[in-house]
């Protein structure tokens, strides 16, 4: 590890929220154009005067950690974690809690519009007001990684260090619901305790909504069956601490409830009167309170009229086909998974809509132009991809726009995850689709890290 003793001018944050600043250009270069050499640097912030202890250096770029703070931004402040932090050991779940909550929802929105410009020369007409909500108890998911420790005789339960494999020595965690924070060093005592503490690498936190008030659904990862000691001690802690314990001895799919007859958890999206049942291991939102408002401003973005026709493209379980159904005529939810099909079409039925959806499973990372000539045409679309985009979907279009004859969605609401996926995709739809990107806007879906959810809404041209 090398020092660097310049002080240096921090610019702007990146995606992983570390502070981007240049090395002063040397005398003899003076006359060349551009800046110097680009650093990455860990703790620092925009506007910031800082000295950094660096770690790597290449040709092109150098990375360190702040070592030395001359001028502090307006915008930074106390962490509300005790884990968080650039010291060994620190908690690598946040990465921005020494910025201001508003300020992080302006980097975020800064990253989505420098993406869509910088990845697909592409800027939305209008930006939409960023959606925000609570900074800290809002994770309703997380998974927590497990480790007994022979050394010391104790288990860590938690997210992962900075950088590291090794588990974060957390006693609780802010942004996690307070009851489950407020769980942790009771769970620790609890798995040192079990027999086969050695075999349980992850517990899986779900939170959701049941039939008599909020459940609090964990899931343990166990590599061999409980002992009878074992599962007595788990049921002693769930009475206790008013939990509800799942076990997973294999893949996602073999998740089933220590005990049978539990009540239902489900999520509820109250003002369309949806009631959603899940498995604690599906994808849901990790934050119920953003979901909501996500759902509400994506319809009324759509704008669905009563005669319309709409697809859902990556439906889910029907996080927003079934809030469609509630004001389009007709709704297609699709969907890679015959199985996630089949749990969509269950909860269209539970809440009375089967007749305004259907539902299909596709290969959504092979989709050519000739399937989209084969689907209904449709008013409108939603698109909700993971991490990896909806880029066979968005190259279809612009081969359907090229070759014409075909009816293409007056308008699309593109909810994305990754603003770097997005941008691909909204250069085809704009450059090649025949649309034009009219609004776009971040959803602050996770509070002090660097992940930016975004929504944007593409119109025929």
């Amino acid at each position: 590890m090398t020092s660097g003793f310049d002080w240096l001018e921090v610019e702007s944050l990146d995606l992983e929220a570390q502070g981007i600043a240049h090395r002063p250009v040397p005398a003899e270069q003076a006359d060349d154009a551009g800046a110097g050499k680009v650093v990455f640097i860990e703790g620092a912030l925009p506007g910031e005067r800082v000295q950094v202890q660096i770690a790597r250096k290449k040709n092109n770029w150098e990375q360190g950690t702040m070592s030395a703070l001359g001028r502090e931004s307006a915008q930074r402040v106390r962490p509300g974690c005790p884990h968080f932090g650039l010291h060994a050991g620190a908690c690598g779940g946040c990465k921005m809690q020494h910025l201001h909550p508003a300020a992080q929802v302006a980097v975020k929105q800064r990253v989505l519009e420098d993406n869509l410009w910088h990845l697909a020369k592409v800027k939305p007409e209008r930006v939409l007001r960023p959606i925000e909500g609570p900074a800290w108890g809002y994770r309703d998911r997380a998974r927590l990684s497990v480790r007994y420790v022979h050394k010391k005789g104790t288990v860590l339960i938690g997210f992962h260090e900075r950088k590291s494999r090794y588990v974060a020595d957390m006693q609780v965690c802010p942004v996690l619901p307070p009851k489950v924070s407020a769980m942790l060093m009771p769970l620790r005592a609890l798995i040192g305790s079990m027999e086969l503490r050695e075999q349980m690498p992850q517990i899986e936190l779900a939170a959701g909504d049941g039939p008599d008030g909020p459940v609090t659904a964990l899931v343990l990862r166990n590599l061999a069956p409980l002992t009878p000691g074992d599962a007595q001690r788990l049921r002693d802690f769930a009475a206790l601490h008013e939990v509800q314990w799942w076990l997973q001895p294999k893949g996602p799919d073999t998740v089933h409830l220590l005990d049978e007859g539990g009540p239902v958890l489900s999520y509820r999206l109250l003002e369309y009167g949806i009631t959603m049942p899940f498995k604690p291991t599906d994808f849901t939102q990790v934050n119920p309170h953003i979901n909501r408002v996500l759902v509400d401003r994506a319809l009324k973005l759509l704008d669905v009229q009563p005669g319309d026709e709409v697809i859902d493209w990556f439906c889910g379980l029907g996080n927003f086909t079934l809030p469609l159904a509630t004001k389009a005529a007709q709704v297609l939810g699709i969907e890679g998974s015959e199985t996630l099909v089949a749990r969509a079409r269950t909860n269209a039925r539970l809440n009375g809509l089967q007749a305004r959806t259907r539902f299909e499973a596709r290969n959504l990372f092979e989709l050519t132009a000739a399937d989209l000539r084969a689907l209904a045409a449709a008013q409108r679309w939603l698109i909700d991809p993971p991490r990896e985009g909806a880029f066979a979907l968005a190259k279809a279009v612009a081969e359907l726009h090229a070759e014409g004859g075909f009816a293409l969605p007056k308008r699309i609401v593109y909810v994305s995850c990754n603003p770097a996926t997005l941008a691909r995709d909204a250069g085809l739809l704009v450059h090649q689709g025949g649309y034009r990107c009219s609004l776009a806007g971040v959803v602050n879906m996770f509070p002090h890290t660097a992940h930016v959810e975004s929504m944007a809404v593409f119109d025929r041209a």
